[in-house]
């Protein structure tokens, strides 16, 4: 069996196929979509502590079940995203927050995840795809898909939206903001055409450079890239009350900007990890607006160049891995 090993760059490794202990599941890896997330992990960015294979966005089929697994049942297609484990019991699972645990696992961060042929998953932390028949065209609706779902409930109703960064995260989330009728202004990193075109292709309503300035007032902003001198910017955009939402799990320091760009009550919120209720409602909602993913396959053992070209910008949408 061959696994990817975190390393500088990815090694392969041969392991034994791994078999699941009570309450998990193996699941054979169909496509795991490559997540700048990932690259974080790889570079550095967010230590994990020890070798771990990475990859949180996995589509596969169940083929083992450990003790006292009902659901789900072996043959069954499952979705294996970034949260792979919640406590519980702590105040913020009890309360709801699961994504706040205090005891989390993270698949490909704190546990093994999908640059492999094989992975084991906490059955509890599976998600049913059933309706959803290409692996490659779902998986990155596992982490893009569903961080941009929950980003998009934090940035509340407003009809204009505007995206910061136009990756795998900003070109599902323009489907779902034109779906539901709102205006999208996108913001690329600055001379981006291939991005911008994009953007226009998806239905944004206005597309430029990150440092320009927006015709409009914005209800809310998220920002995907991890860049952090876009948060006063983003602010500068936003009307008063508005919200600007940090859509990433890593971004670099944000500078120092005037009070006034936050006063007026505008708020500033982060977008940490997900739920499972999220996860239930957005690929009901992707079923019914028909989100559509703009895929670019690699085979397993071209990780490395996955991740390269994923960090380099040369290609729009999402990067794909297939054993």
């Amino acid at each position: 069996m061959t696994l990817l090993a975190i390393g500088q760059p990815l090694v392969l490794e041969h392991r034994p196929e791994p078999l699941p202990g009570p309450g998990e599941v193996r699941v054979r890896v169909e496509a795991c979509a490559v997540c700048r997330t990932d690259l974080h992990v790889v570079d550095g960015d967010l230590a994990a502590g020890c070798p771990v294979i990475p990859g949180h966005e996995i589509v596969g089929i169940v083929d083992v079940v450990g003790e006292g697994v009902i659901t789900p049942a072996v043959g069954q297609r499952v979705g294996i995203p970034w949260l792979g484990h919640a406590c519980g019991t702590c105040a913020f699972c009890i309360a709801g927050d699961e994504n706040l645990c205090d005891r989390p696992g993270f698949t490909g961060y704190t546990r093994d995840g999908g640059f492999a042929t094989h992975v084991l998953a906490d059955a509890a932390f599976t998600l049913r795809l059933d309706g959803f028949d290409d692996p490659v065209a779902t998986a990155p609706l596992l982490c893009a898909g569903l961080i941009g779902w929950r980003a998009l409930r934090m940035a509340g109703d407003g009809r204009r939206i505007g995206l910061y960064g136009f990756g795998a995260a900003a070109h599902i989330l323009t489907q779902v903001c034109c779906w539901q009728g709102r205006e999208v202004y996108a913001f690329t990193r600055p001379g981006d055409s291939a991005a911008q075109d994009h953007a226009r292709s998806l239905g944004a309503n206005w597309v430029d450079d990150s440092d320009r300035s927006c015709p409009v007032e914005l209800d809310a902003a998220i920002i995907f890239a991890p860049i952090g001198e876009l948060v006063p910017l983003a602010l500068a955009a936003v009307r008063k009350g508005g919200r600007v939402v940090c859509g990433g799990i890593h971004m670099s320091d944000i500078p120092a900007f005037p009070y006034r760009l936050l006063w007026n009550e505008r708020k500033l919120l982060s977008v940490a990890n997900l739920t499972r209720q999220d996860a239930r409602e957005f690929f009901a909602f992707a079923a019914k607006a028909g989100i559509r993913t703009r895929t670019h396959v690699y085979p397993l053992e071209a990780a490395n160049q996955a991740l390269d070209d994923l960090r380099a910008g040369r290609f729009q949408g999402a990067a794909v891995l297939v054993p």
